[in-house]
């Protein structure tokens, strides 16, 4: 009897099995990527994001897997999020999972950086964590159930030039996880960030463009700038932050609160 329970216990711990996971901008990259894998475990699906007709087709890419479903939604606008929570909740009942992953980089001189560059930087990295959560926190509390991911940066944990309001954006993210950690930590909810470097996402490959525009570098010669910053030499896989993601929301996971989870190849260790 002893051996049965622990073969089962695995398969218990590994599953998420009747749980609601939304993801924000989870219609491309990382986003999409976590969507996967929290698909695979068992968890039903909302990908919530701006554009209605990338969410279709990333909806036709995932629907195979069943139990996805779509939400149409600014994270920087309070209506929309909450609009967009109340759609998801009548398709799939309470949030259970939140993976914050909606996110905007760009760069410019900090001594060029107009308010508006600012404003928008924290509105849609930083501000539209605290919309999503206030929308999701309510259901996992009730339930005294939840899995809050931030998807924040290595930017979140240093610096880079070029990216000052990027920077205190996701710098707060990783405030945020560590504060709202602790006041949740008894009530069955963990709140953990990923700080994903450099990766093959939409992101990186317009950074790769605005690179090789100011510097007249090539396209080769700018990635390869990035993939500098990787001591492995390459830029990180969306897969692999997805990966992460999904592990953060397990049950097995409900000790790990209030990290900040590198995806880096070692980018900011030591």
């Amino acid at each position: 009897m002893q051996a049965s329970s622990e073969k089962s216990a695995p398969a218990l711990h590994a599953s998420l099995e009747g749980r609601h996971a939304l993801v924000t901008g989870g219609s491309r990259g990382i986003g999409l990527a976590a969507a996967k894998r929290l698909l695979a475990l068992g968890a039903k699906v909302t990908i919530m994001g701006r554009n209605q007709d990338v969410l279709e087709a990333a909806k036709a890419a995932l629907e195979p897997m069943g139990g996805v479903a779509i939400a149409c939604g600014d994270v920087a606008q309070r209506d929309q999020v909450q609009a967009a929570f109340e759609h998801a909740r009548a398709l799939h009942g309470p949030v259970g999972i939140l993976v914050n992953n909606a996110g905007q980089a760009v760069s410019q001189r900090f001594d060029r950086l107009d308010e508006q560059g600012w404003h928008d930087m924290l509105s849609v990295n930083l501000t539209g964590v605290f919309h999503c959560t206030q929308a999701a926190l309510p259901d996992m509390l009730h339930d005294s159930w939840g899995r809050i991911v931030n998807v924040a940066s290595t930017a979140g944990v240093k610096g880079y030039a070029y990216v000052s309001a990027y920077c205190a954006a996701k710098h707060g993210v990783v405030g945020l996880t560590r504060a709202l950690a602790l006041e949740v930590a008894g009530r069955g909810i963990t709140v953990n960030a990923v700080c994903p470097g450099y990766t093959d996402t939409d992101i990186v490959r317009e950074a790769v463009a605005n690179i090789s525009r100011k510097t007249g570098s090539s396209d080769d010669e700018a990635r390869s700038a990035l993939t500098a910053r990787n001591p492995q030499g390459q830029l990180v896989r969306p897969e692999e932050v997805g990966s992460a993601i999904a592990w953060l929301c397990l049950p097995a996971s409900s000790a790990i609160n209030g990290q900040t989870v590198p995806v880096d190849g070692g980018e900011t260790a030591g």
